[in-house]
């Protein structure tokens, strides 16, 4: 039977670019800024890497469909590189991708990246994929802003909590995190605001207005993964060790049958579960010391408290409302902004949320370190309320 990679991998390394609108820099500057921080920090030479995970999910134009762009633009040693895709969770993909490599003894050093330059696309929000001739188009005049909304409905008449209920704790996740943003120097929206603001701002789908929905940005980032052995020959201590690592993909169960209320994220409780019993965490309210999930929209945010086990069902808003995920509560969550304000780069956003996470379970978080934080966990959602793929990553201080 699987046992799992609780352990078995350490960090050796991560960076990030600056996210936002990065009109100067194609996805290979982007690549570079992210890797070299990565290498520097690992303290390694390009020589060292085994193997490379690469992920990017809109930009194929710019970066192309097969590994040789992240080969060509980091000068990789001629080592394979793998392109993987999973929709706004492909730098997660990237990441598992690495991990389990050098878990399995294929690699012993493996290096994971992700990029993404959607402001190149002229487009306002995340761009529209071509369904191609044979796929039918479902919802011909589909948002992603609409989708999402029709979370917050069906959350509002699962529970019986009020319009106004709702639409103010959806306006304190939006707060929280442009006051976690001001405070990070890569991020791209780096400017608080109040709740007044936030309940008075443009409608872009009832009751997500524009303060409601994530940033569009360009950026990147990279991880570097090795086992535990091999970090501390290096000299390394204090290591931020992989706990778990875990994939939950819709099978259409949600959208084609009538068991699902739309209230919540299937697969995210499968993933959540899952990686829990990997990690050996037993009560994660207690446990977790630190989050980052996947904010496309505040409403996501609040629902996913309830499927990652942290907050009661139902009572998701309330905790909101309480504090209990600012940066200053039980369990902080978005600390570095988030993707509502760092900004959603989609093949990148995976591992920018574990960039936070390992700067904080190192102490070099800045202005927005945290006391002693133990585990991190990360939330990463590709795809609608209906039909998507979550991972959710757990890793934590060594010997914890």
């Amino acid at each position: 039977m699987a046992a799992g990679i609780k352990d078995k991998v350490a960090i050796l390394g991560m960076g990030c670019s600056k996210f936002g609108e990065r009109w100067d820099c194609g996805p290979d500057d982007l690549m570079v800024e992210a890797y070299v921080e990565a290498m520097k920090d690992a303290g390694i030479e390009a020589s060292q890497l085994d193997a490379a995970w690469f992920s990017t999910h809109i930009d194929e134009v710019g970066t192309g469909k097969g590994g040789t762009p992240m080969s060509i633009a980091l000068r990789l040693p001629n080592i394979a590189v793998t392109r993987v895709e999973n929709f706004c969770a492909s730098g997660s993909e990237a990441f598992r991708g690495a991990v389990y490599a050098v878990a399995a003894g294929a690699a012993d050093i493996a290096i994971a990246v992700g990029v993404e330059k959607l402001k190149d696309t002229g487009y306002g929000g995340l761009p529209t994929a071509n369904p191609g001739t044979l796929q039918p188009q479902v919802m011909p005049n589909g948002s992603a802003p609409g989708n999402f909304a029709q979370l917050a409905s069906a959350y509002r008449a699962k529970h019986g909590v009020s319009r106004e209920e709702l639409k103010r704790a959806i306006a304190h996740v939006s707060v929280k995190s442009h006051a976690n943003g001001v405070k990070n120097a890569k991020a791209h929206l780096q400017k608080a605001v109040t709740e007044e603001q936030v309940m008075n701002a443009p409608m872009i789908a009832e009751p997500l207005g524009l303060f409601d929905c994530c940033g569009v940005s360009d950026g990147a980032a990279a991880a570097i993964v090795t086992t535990p052995e091999i970090a501390r020959a290096m000299g390394k201590r204090n290591l931020v060790m992989v706990k778990a690592l875990q994939l939950s993909v819709s099978n259409g169960s949600e959208s084609q049958y009538n068991q699902w209320d739309g209230s919540y994220f299937h697969t995210a409780r499968i993933a959540a579960g899952k990686a829990y019993r990997e990690a050996g965490i037993t009560d994660p309210r207690n446990q977790i010391s630190m989050m980052e999930v996947h904010d496309c929209f505040s409403i996501t945010e609040l629902v996913t408290m309830e499927d990652l086990f942290i907050s009661a069902e139902g009572q998701g808003w309330r905790d909101v409302m309480d504090g209990f995920y600012d940066a200053d509560g039980k369990v902080p969550c978005q600390i570095d902004g988030g993707l509502k304000c760092f900004g959603h780069p989609i093949g990148a956003s995976g591992l920018r949320m574990l960039y936070e996470m390992y700067l904080q379970l190192q102490g070099r978080a800045g202005p927005r370190q945290l006391h002693d934080p133990v585990f991190g966990m990360t939330h990463n959602l590709g795809g609608g309320p209906s039909s998507n793929v979550c991972s959710v990553a757990i890793i934590g201080q060594e010997g914890a």
